[in-house]
């Protein structure tokens, strides 16, 4: 087992990490949180940029376990696509059901993202 310290310095990592990527956000990142915060989706408490096992998720709703991703280009590369892979089942695997979105479809189809989001966060959990 590994000292307590090297536990706490990991999560002080990620914390500081989490923290700066809030502070360097994407502008679909920005736009959705903008639309998120504040419960302004059927009363629904979101965190942005939280920590979750070895990952830091974009959006994560604990009520419903949702998590939301928004991905840009860098992730349609077959590396990265198989690195998203292996994220949404550890993170399936652990109850928590995940929602991926491109940025773009934020962009331009931003009502039918938020249904989206709204209608999986209000149904019940399989």
């Amino acid at each position: 087992m590994p000292p307590k310290a090297n536990i706490n310095n990991r999560r002080d990592f990620k914390r500081d990490f989490a923290k700066s990527l809030r502070t360097t956000a994407t502008d679909a990142e920005r736009i959705l949180w903008s639309l998120l915060r504040t419960r302004q989706l059927g009363g629904l408490r979101f965190r942005r940029q939280q920590p979750i096992g070895p990952y830091i998720v974009d959006f994560f709703c604990p009520s419903a376990k949702l998590i939301v991703e928004l991905d840009g280009s860098q992730h349609g590369t077959d590396q990265a696509v198989s690195n998203d892979g292996d994220r949404t089942r550890f993170l399936q695997a652990r109850g928590y059901r995940v929602l991926r979105f491109w940025n773009t479809d934020l962009m331009k189809n931003r009502d039918s993202v938020l249904a989206a989001i709204h209608r999986t966060a209000t149904q019940p959990s399989p």
